[in-house]
């Protein structure tokens, strides 16, 4: 008869401790980031006062983030990640949670992120974590690499007259109907198609703003998909100054250049490294294709940043309307950055001399 064996005082701890020996990279986000820096704009949510003590006091703010923060990284719905901290001890760990104590539920879950959408909160808590960045020495000092990338949500199956009158910013009058209430619930008016490249896109664009060095996303725009990338310039392009004290150059690919935006950068002292193109009466010299692979080798790091997002399922969001678009999108960007600075730890590390 096998003898029956009851779990010991030490046996979470010792497992714990093989999940660090073993690599557990949330052990690393939680050494670098101070999550406690985000409490202040974070406690925004319950600003409303509580009418009575009576019922289950809400989950500590930071905490709530935290699961946020799981939820981006790993790409898991409401009921996953719900369901992988209930399992996970990494998870648990990460979050500072016991066997014993309460985790968020799924609705939970949804209903943080709808009070982070209400107060528009996503965009200073990405701010917020930029003054982390800057107290460790990440500061964007060299080129802006300025680019877009599609995200996409689960396609509308409108008909031709539908998507006309979406398009006219209007309501179809049949989805107004009172019985036809869940069915607008369900439906995207925020969202639009576009082409490129003789493929069809339905959803959003996030446009960034990354420094060429550090890859970390410096500014982002979230817009409908039929918004030209050129058309959210305007709010990424910043003016900080590069190491020698000259503004930092912009490197973009030549969907974004115009007699316009070189003037426009010339006026504020901006160097411009945006591709050039061809016309189809002026095509473009040999010294003008090579100045354009020059840049375009910078350019492309943007790239990496994407794929690095497209890793953790950024590329495509279910939610439903420009600003829970937002949200979800502004925390992936969050995240990556996130990410990103341990990265740069290991880069850095990599990169000191070592002392005779």
């Amino acid at each position: 008869m096998t003898k029956k064996k009851y779990p010991g005082l030490f046996d979470v701890a010792e497992r714990t401790a093989k999940l660090t020996q073993m690599g557990d990279p949330l052990v690393g986000l939680n050494e670098r980031i101070d999550w406690e820096a985000f409490r202040q704009d974070l406690g925004l949510v319950h600003e409303k006062e509580r009418k009575s003590n009576a019922g289950a006091k809400p989950i500590d703010v930071v905490l709530m983030f935290k699961v946020l923060v799981l939820q981006t990284l790993h790409n898991l719905s409401d009921d996953r990640i719900e369901y992988q901290i209930r399992d996970r001890l990494s998870f648990m760990r990460f979050l500072g949670l016991q066997l014993e104590d309460r985790v968020p539920d799924a609705k939970t879950v949804w209903h943080f992120r709808e009070k982070l959408k209400n107060k528009g909160l996503v965009t200073k808590l990405f701010a917020r974590f930029h003054e982390q960045l800057a107290a460790q020495g990440y500061i964007a000092k060299s080129g802006q690499m300025i680019d877009a990338t599609f995200v996409e949500v689960p396609r509308q199956r409108n008909t031709r007259e539908e998507n006309d009158q979406i398009k006219n910013d209007e309501t179809p009058a049949d989805w107004q109907q009172p019985e036809n209430k869940a069915k607008l619930r369900q439906k995207d008016v925020d969202a639009r198609w576009t082409k490129k490249n003789d493929e069809k896109h339905y959803g959003y664009k996030n446009h960034i703003n990354a420094d060429q060095d550090t890859k970390l996303i410096q500014n982002y725009v979230v817009t409908d998909a039929a918004v030209h990338d050129s058309q959210a310039v305007d709010f990424l392009i910043d003016d900080k100054m590069q190491e020698d004290g000259s503004k930092r150059d912009v490197y973009a690919d030549s969907a974004y250049r115009s007699q316009e935006r070189e003037a426009q950068l010339a006026a504020v002292g901006i160097p411009s490294q945006i591709c050039e193109k061809g016309a189809r009466n002026c095509p473009l010299t040999e010294q003008q294709k090579k100045a354009n692979r020059a840049k375009s080798k910078v350019r492309a790091r943007v790239e990496h940043i994407f794929g690095a997002q497209a890793q953790m399922g950024g590329h495509i969001v279910r939610t439903i309307g420009s600003l829970r678009a937002w949200v979800k999108i502004g925390m992936m960007n969050l995240v990556y950055n996130m990410v990103r600075l341990g990265q740069l730890h290991k880069r850095d590390r990599r990169n000191v001399p070592a002392v005779a």
